[in-house]
């Protein structure tokens, strides 16, 4: 299933979280906070203005967002639980780090 955002939303996958700490230990999922970063799969077309013109997204599909803790609505789409939040909810767009750098970090 496809899910297509509207207006000036996003749909996010949060990042996964490290299970350890850097010193090794293992922390359990109850302990675990929410991860604040993202990864945008979707975007909607932008908020309209009073005039009717559409203001366009700042962020777009593959951006690495931050988010705040508690932003946002969880969905389950096909089994994968996602994010959807409004544009004003990111609170920025993390750049220079490629995928493959981020992972092993």
């Amino acid at each position: 299933m496809r899910l297509k955002p509207l207006r000036n939303n996003v749909v996010v996958r949060r990042s996964a979280e490290l299970a350890r700490t850097p010193g090794g230990i293992i922390i359990p999922d109850t302990a675990k906070e929410k991860p604040v970063e993202g990864d945008v799969l979707a975007v909607g077309p932008g908020a309209r203005t009073e005039q009717g013109d559409i203001v366009p997204m700042d962020v777009k599909v593959g951006d690495r967002i931050l988010l705040g803790k508690w932003s946002g609505t969880e969905i389950k789409v096909d089994g994968e639980e996602l994010l959807i939040v409004a544009e004003s909810d990111i609170l920025g767009v993390i750049e220079g780090a490629s995928k493959s750098a981020r992972k092993a970090a």
